[in-house]
């Protein structure tokens, strides 16, 4: 049954009465009875709200009366609970690891007539001016109720909404009273409207309330919330030199631009909770942008110290606001505002990014700002202001693992890895004769060449990318090292995977063989063709919307677009394949051994454990422990071992794809043996030519 069917059947019976008994009644009913009577009459559209939310959980799960959710508590399982006495509403569970948690919660203590000072809604008694026919022809919200007993200031809420806990459903009524007053009200707001107005708002957005907003139903609250604030402060009207609204957890000033304006700022100063100090944010209007304003023009500046931290809350995105969010309004004429925000959190391991809420789509855009400088106090943003991007704010880059140990490793283990690469193509080249006489060594030693090749590149854009690093990205410079680290790691796996599928041709695929011009063309296509397009895409995509790199490093973007799947899901499913591949090599050196000696055994055991060691590195296998890595409070032990693993990965092809190989060891015995026989030739040479030297003419 929905809420107007709800209303309209106790109206239905009042006038049925009214008609049956009617001298009965006038007589007998009390003004208490006649308020309760118009409170069914005349729903709030926040009432509305609450009420479909709640017969749509009573729908689907079963009202319990008394205990949090009695009975066996199974995953997945929902129940409801009706709220404490005293409010109205009810309280949604759901079963999460054996334990009931809440989910949504609507009790509320407010209401379309208590919400009202007594004085503002004293019933008269029958025989004076209250019709119920006028109130049954319509349904009036709380705005519209208030615009009919205080329209000078709406203060007539503003004692019995002080007085009211911050629990969800009260939040969730005063959220829906800010939207309508905004949407109502179209013009004429002065500074008193606007006080109250911001003492209404400063009562949800208290420190205390920020946990409750978790648990309101419509999710978007908060949203409409900075929305609601944003346009009401639009309509405002200034009419002095300087305005100033002050309360705790907002704080609103305007002035008027005239043309001897030689610049404006507004500096807010405010405590994000009662046990934190002041946190400074402020708007700076250069005389390079005030020319441009028709005089007179009025700017308008709103400051929320908590705003940050109940959009997080509500919204459940895992993004840290590091300073107060201001909003600004501005002449269509002003294209540019500069921003410094205080850090909450002071660091400069934890990097900065300064962001605008996009009121679409509602959430944090880097694309509505800049960076100018950062520090660990105090970050300095440029904004443009416009229709869908009002208010600013700055981030937090989540808590990463930072180690020196790691750096060490990381770096050391680069720097070895460069060197060995190098040694190991210069092997390559200097052998290349001798080792590639057939068609399946010569395709091997492409792929191993290959390999080092793009992996000496991958690793000397990776130094770029972290010396492009820093508190101010460059940001040009930045994508283009992130593209090339992207594109040449991914080669690095398909040139592994290539090695893996030239492993399993030769394994599945005996008697039939394909021209060598074709095999070559395929693995330069997997090897190279395959990450350019991922590359490419994911750079065209992302960049766009300011998404492909992230804010504290050249690398891909993962809180805002994920692209760092684009290198995550292939090169997870490549070792994948590379790990099905070791695994046959494994099973076909096994069914050789079997039937074979003690002695023949432990030989065919050093081989399988041989083609192992030089197989992991070869494709890539120790990239495996990169899953360990990304779980939550993995132990530092996962992380330095993958990084020695993959740091020194350079070293491990040169020792176990080139040192280790037989043929390239003979080759360059070969090659040595050669080199000795010259320079033994050239030393008899010289010997000779010093013993008997050339007679000249007498």
């Amino acid at each position: 049954m929905s809420p107007g069917t709800r209303s309209q059947k106790p109206v239905t019976l009042l006038l049925d009465s009214h008609k049956a008994r009617k001298s009965a009644v006038w007589k007998t009913m009390t003004p208490t009875l006649l308020l309760y009577c118009l409170v069914l009459l005349l729903p709030t559209e926040s009432c509305k709200t609450l009420c479909q939310a709640t017969s749509k959980s009573k729908e689907k799960v079963s009202a319990r009366l008394h205990g949090v959710c009695d009975g066996i508590c199974m995953d997945n399982a929902h129940c409801s609970q009706s709220c404490p006495l005293g409010t109205e509403g009810n309280m949604e569970y759901a079963c999460r690891t054996k334990k009931w948690h809440k989910i949504t919660d609507t009790c509320r203590t407010l209401n379309a007539f208590n919400i009202f000072e007594e004085e503002s809604y004293s019933v008269q008694p029958f025989g004076g001016d209250v019709n119920v026919n006028e109130y049954a022809r319509k349904s009036e919200t709380i705005a519209d109720k208030l615009m009919q007993k205080c329209p000078m200031d709406l203060s007539c809420v503003i004692k019995n909404i002080q007085q009211s806990p911050r629990i969800p459903g009260n939040i969730a009524v005063i959220v829906q009273l800010l939207h309508n007053i905004s949407t109502v009200l179209m013009t004429n707001v002065d500074e008193a409207k606007m006080q109250s107005y911001s003492t209404i708002a400063n009562h949800v957005l208290n420190s205390q309330s920020i946990s409750n907003w978790t648990f309101i139903p419509d999710r978007n609250s908060s949203c409409v919330l900075l929305h609601s604030v944003n346009s009401f402060a639009r309509k405002l009207f200034v009419n002095k030199h300087l305005l100033d609204i002050s309360d705790t957890f907002i704080h609103t000033m305007g002035t008027i631009i005239t043309g001897d304006n030689t610049g404006k700022n507004f500096t807010f100063s405010m405590r994000v909770n009662d046990i934190s100090n002041e946190v400074i944010g402020s708007v700076l209007l250069s005389n390079d942008e005030l020319w441009k304003v028709p005089s007179p023009s009025q700017v308008i500046s709103i400051a929320f110290p908590t705003l940050g931290a109940i959009l997080e809350a509500s919204l459940l995105e895992n993004v840290a606001v590091n300073g107060l969010v201001l909003s600004v309004i501005l002449p269509k004429e002003l294209k540019r505002v500069s921003l410094i925000f205080e850090k909450i959190i002071k660091s400069e391991e934890r990097k900065t990014r300064c962001v605008g809420w996009h009121s679409l789509e509602s959430r944090w855009e880097q694309q509505a700002c800049k960076m100018i400088q950062e520090n660990s106090q105090q970050a300095v943003c440029q904004c443009w202001p416009n229709k869908l991007f009002t208010s600013f704010s700055i981030l937090m880059a989540p808590h990463t693992l930072e180690n020196p140990i790691l750096m060490y490793i990381t770096y050391i283990g680069l720097g070895i890895s460069i060197c060995s690469l190098i040694i190991c193509l210069s092997i390559e080249a200097l052998v290349w004769g001798q080792v590639t006489k057939t068609e399946i060594s010569y395709l091997r030693h492409l792929c191993i060449a290959n390999i080092a090749v793009t992996l000496l590149l991958a690793d000397v854009w990776f130094i770029v990318a972290s010396f492009l690093s820093g508190p101010v990205l460059h940001h040009n410079g930045c994508v283009a090292a992130t593209f090339f680290v992207h594109f040449f790691y991914l080669s690095v796996f398909f040139w592994m995977l290539a090695k893996a599928l030239l492993i399993l041709y030769g394994i599945l695929i005996v008697f039939h063989t394909l021209p060598k011009s074709v095999l070559v063309a395929s693995l330069f296509s997997v090897g190279y063709g395959c990450p350019l397009v991922i590359a490419v895409i994911t750079v065209a995509v992302t960049e766009p919307g300011n998404g492909y790199i992230r804010i504290e490093a050249c690398w891909l973007n993962w809180d805002m677009t994920k692209a760092l799947l684009a290198f995550v899901v292939p090169a997870l499913a490549i070792v994948v394949v590379n790990l099905i591949t070791v695994t046959l090599v494994i099973i076909k050196t096994q069914r050789a051994a079997i039937g074979i000696s003690m002695f023949q055994e432990v030989r065919a055991i050093v081989r399988i454990s041989k083609n192992i060691a030089i197989l992991t590195p070869m494709l890539g296998l120790t990239w495996g422990f990169g899953i360990a890595t990304i779980l939550d409070g993995s132990s530092l032990v996962f992380h330095i071992i993958f990084s020695l693993l993959n740091a020194f990965q350079g070293f491990f092809i040169l020792v176990f794809g080139t040192i280790l190989d037989p043929k390239i060891r003979e080759a360059l015995k070969g090659r040595v043996a050669s080199v000795r026989w010259i320079s033994r030739i050239s030393e008899d040479l010289a010997s000779e030519f010093s013993c008997h030297p050339t007679k000249g003419p007498s």
